[in-house]
């Protein structure tokens, strides 16, 4: 199952940015409830109360990771090419910041993950509990190359950091090489017409293909669309250039859609007029309060996404071994382990992925001060 968000994103004015903050907060609870509904057991029991929500929620709601990966194209390109005229001069070292700001928070809550499944396993037999790792397993998750070397995840939605990863440096070198092709300057409309080029074959070929879903090409589509989306939401262009990036943003994706209609793509287009219409909104003066929740929910949306795996599993064989296997207390159950998820997001971000963001930002300055 495919699902989750937009990894370590910089600090926020609280009022900037408000709707990607939204839609990431909004679709991380998804994501959350999406697993709690999938993998169970508490939530089997919720079934027989509401079968229709727990269906949806176990089968539908893994759409929302198209929401994260329309706005990972949309603040790549904020960062590696705000005005679509040049890519990064070392693609090689764009990749390893990164991996860097990916990988040690996600190493972490793997080793939370393999602590949790062995605790569930002491209380409860379930698919969900991972065995115990082998060593290259661990290296594999680490090097954020499990999917592809076909390691079992061990965690539920580990397959989207590593996507992200390649998404972000086939990105890279895709704006690299166009910014090679001249000496002097790229072409106004280069890097936007071969970015639709790419998300075009990925939403005509790749994307149709099951076999690709470990690969970026798979789903560079919805990213393509992002970082279209930042392109044409810049409110300096003048509006042939934005007609223009319009029409490369929604005719690859309207053509993927009339071949074979996908409703993930269709989510992720909507997306994506979304943040062109309103990506860089100023959050509503008189309500401060409301969207500094947003901003908070937005930026904790990844820790919430690394974590809530294990808490789930944890509560879930608790309320399995020791609980009443009754209707209302595995509900119960089911909407304890989502609030834990958030605070445990919280904490995570707070205590770990931000600490590392830091250290891993400021040891490269101290070794260059000190050479």
């Amino acid at each position: 199952m495919k699902s989750s968000p937009t990894p370590l994103t910089p600090p926020q004015h609280p009022t900037e940015f408000a709707t990607i903050n939204l839609l990431k907060a909004i679709s991380a609870q998804l994501i959350v409830l999406h697993h709690l509904a999938f993998y169970g057991p508490m939530a089997d029991y919720t079934r027989e109360a509401l079968p229709n929500l727990i269906d949806w929620l176990a089968q539908d709601a893994r759409i929302a990771v198209q929401v994260f990966l329309v706005i990972g194209g949309f603040l790549a390109a904020k960062s590696l090419s705000p005005q679509a005229l040049s890519g990064p001069a070392h693609p090689w070292k764009t990749m390893l910041r990164r991996y860097t700001k990916l990988a040690p928070p996600f190493f972490v809550a793997i080793l939370l993950a393999v602590a949790a499944s062995w605790l569930a396993g002491l209380w409860m037999t379930h698919d969900a509990i991972s065995a115990p790792p082998s060593g290259g397993q661990l290296l594999a998750h680490a090097l954020l190359l499990h999917d592809v070397l076909a390691y079992d995840a061990l965690s539920a939605g580990a397959w989207y950091v590593a996507i992200d990863l390649q998404l972000y440096a086939l990105f890279s070198i895709l704006l690299w090489a166009c910014s090679r092709v001249s000496a002097s300057s790229t072409p106004a409309y280069l890097i936007p017409t071969m970015t639709a080029i790419a998300t075009g074959a990925s939403l005509l070929y790749f994307n149709l293909d099951a076999d690709w879903d470990v690969w970026a090409p798979y789903f560079l589509g919805s990213y393509g669309l992002g970082a279209l989306a930042w392109w044409a939401s810049d409110p300096a262009r003048r509006p042939r250039s934005v007609a223009i990036l319009l029409l490369l943003m929604t005719v690859p994706a309207l053509l993927a859609l009339t071949v074979d209609f996908r409703s993930r793509i269709a989510l992720a287009l909507l997306v994506a007029c979304v943040l062109v219409a309103f990506g860089r909104m100023q959050a509503a003066s008189t309500a401060p309060g409301l969207w500094r929740v947003v901003s908070v929910a937005g930026n904790i949306s990844f820790s919430v996404f690394l974590v809530h795996f294990p808490v789930c599993l944890v509560i879930n064989a608790a309320f399995t071994r020791f609980a009443p296997q009754d209707v209302l207390v595995q509900t119960a159950g089911v909407i304890l382990a989502w609030i834990a998820s958030m605070i445990a997001g919280a904490l995570f971000h707070h205590g770990v992925e931000l600490p590392l963001g830091r250290a891993l930002t400021l040891a490269p300055r101290r070794r260059a001060a000190l050479a």
